[in-house]
């Protein structure tokens, strides 16, 4: 069948089943002890109550770090290190991740689950804090890729932040933009999902940005900064 709605049909009848595809291809791009160290960190997380990025994020953005040559990333939202563990892994080799979290605990489970993954413990550096506070702190045009997962009602603070933050061709990625549904949801959504709008308008409107909206996980909004 010809035309854009058939073609609607059969993406929305297979689009679960894609994107169950897309986390198991994702889990499949891992070694052992990375994988170890994943399902341990996952654990935790779950244990905890804390977002962690599934196996098709965590993929993309080893992918997205990788293609940036990325040197310095900076995180917002360590949680127990699931992210971190896949950032690192694309991330070159002499490469420094920032994170940085409010819960030193779970930044403790990070730093152990990155030691199982086989990173040297010069690769990560840990900044117990709000990110509000932290982020002003780092040099501006610093770092390569910023990945914001953490409190969505201050998105639109982390945006203004990654833009000083990343070097010309670097890029900002934000997860969780779906908000399980709630984002695209017509109906009164709480102040975050709103947030969470207002973020998507700001990216697509920047002049300063090349973004694309990725359908992996919960949503993962990526922009590449312009040269200038």
């Amino acid at each position: 069948m010809r035309g854009g709605r058939g073609q609607e049909r059969a993406i929305t009848g297979n689009r679960q089943s894609s994107w169950a595809f897309a986390d198991a291809y994702g889990a499949e791009l891992v070694d052992d002890a990375e994988n170890a160290a994943l399902r341990w960190a996952r654990e935790r997380a779950q244990q905890a109550g804390v977002r962690a990025v599934s196996p098709a994020t965590g993929a993309t953005l080893r992918l997205l770090a990788a293609a940036a040559g990325a040197k310095a990333v900076a995180e917002i939202g360590t949680g127990t290190g699931v992210s971190g563990i896949h950032l690192m892994a694309g991330m070159r080799q002499d490469g420094v991740l920032t994170t940085v979290d409010t819960d030193p605990e779970q930044q403790q489970f990070a730093r152990q689950a990155f030691r199982a993954a086989g990173f040297a413990g010069n690769r990560a550096r840990f900044i117990p804090g709000s990110a509000l506070d932290v982020l002003p702190r780092l040099a501006d045009r610093g770092y390569d890729l910023v990945f914001c997962d953490g409190d969505r009602s201050e998105c639109l603070e982390y945006f203004a932040e990654a833009l000083r933050l990343l070097r010309p061709g670097g890029l900002v990625c934000f997860e969780g933009v779906f908000a399980n549904g709630r984002t695209v949801d017509s109906s009164a959504q709480p102040a975050e999902v709103r947030k969470l709008r207002e973020l998507l308008g700001a990216v697509r409107e920047s002049t300063e940005l090349v973004p694309s909206l990725l359908p992996v996980g919960d949503g993962l909004l990526c922009a590449v900064k312009r040269e200038q």
